[in-house]
């Protein structure tokens, strides 16, 4: 190999790093960036009111055709088949406002490991609170 060569593999191996660490950097800040949308208090940890006033907007951004209900498309993918049809007591395919207000309230649940009724960077940057976060953003 030349060095022209190995200087070029080195420059695309550099800027792989330069691309990939400021991506996977973003990917742990994931829960504090949650917080900071979501805690209008700012005391550095979101309730269940701060999420639902957050997971009501986004069901009133989400529902484009004013029938007061989010089907799959409207969804978009933010619940599995499963978890629609957990969520939909009435098994009309849909969730309203409520079914999906206690789907964002029983995701909250779950990221609340410690039963604290707050959830922090760390909680929200779990599986469980990524859920979470998935719902309302």
């Amino acid at each position: 190999m030349t060095l022209r060569t190995v200087s070029g593999f080195a420059v695309v191996a550099l800027a792989v790093v330069g691309f990939t660490a400021p991506s996977a950097m973003a990917k742990s800040a994931g829960g504090a960036s949650a917080v900071r949308m979501i805690d209008t208090d700012n005391d550095g940890t979101v309730d269940m009111k701060e999420v639902q006033a957050v997971a009501s907007a986004t069901f009133d951004r989400l529902e484009k055709d004013s029938d007061s209900t989010l089907d799959a498309k409207e969804l978009k993918g933010r619940l599995s088949k499963a978890g629609v049809k957990a969520a939909d007591p009435d098994s009309d395919g849909t969730l309203d406002k409520n079914e999906y207000l206690a789907a964002v309230a029983e995701r909250f649940k779950m990221a609340d490991p410690d039963n604290d009724g707050t959830l922090d960077a760390k909680e929200l940057n779990s599986k469980a609170g990524k859920a979470l976060v998935s719902l309302i953003k």
